[in-house]
């Protein structure tokens, strides 16, 4: 093959061709969801050959049911293994299915609810969740 992108993982510079697609994300706001459920929405400043990403103005987002609170985190280093998909973020996009609280509130039910249900062993991502976004 002559190097292109059909030959192979790789294109012909050696650079995988993930790498294009998240430059064009370089200074966008972008929301993360990790392998342990959490939501991160910050800018993405850099990335490395390993897909860590280096998130600005970051903040977690915590959800509980219709309500959420944001969280602010500042910078974050997140190692790509932990990273399950991300996404542009839109914050113009109305959302009329959650609303907007304070940390103590969203905290407060959080606590609630897994008092009720029972922390979970095994956190895992609700796929449904970046419908919301």
């Amino acid at each position: 093959g002559g190097g292109g992108v059909m030959d192979g993982p790789n294109s012909g510079a050696g650079i995988p061709n993930w790498v294009s697609s998240l430059e064009e994300e370089l200074d966008k706001k972008q929301i993360v969801l990790l392998r342990d459920g959490r939501k991160i929405i910050g800018v993405l400043r850099t990335f490395d050959q390993y897909a860590n990403l280096v998130l600005e103005e970051s903040r977690e987002r915590i959800i509980v049911d219709n309500v959420y609170a944001d969280v602010y985190l500042g910078i974050m280093i997140i190692r790509g293994e932990n990273v399950v998909l991300f996404g542009e973020y839109d914050e113009d996009r109305p959302n009329e299915r959650l609303v907007k609280k304070s940390v103590p509130e969203v905290l407060q039910l959080q606590k609630e609810k897994e008092e009720r249900e029972g922390p979970q062993k095994s956190p895992k991502p609700e796929w449904g969740v970046l419908d919301d976004y």
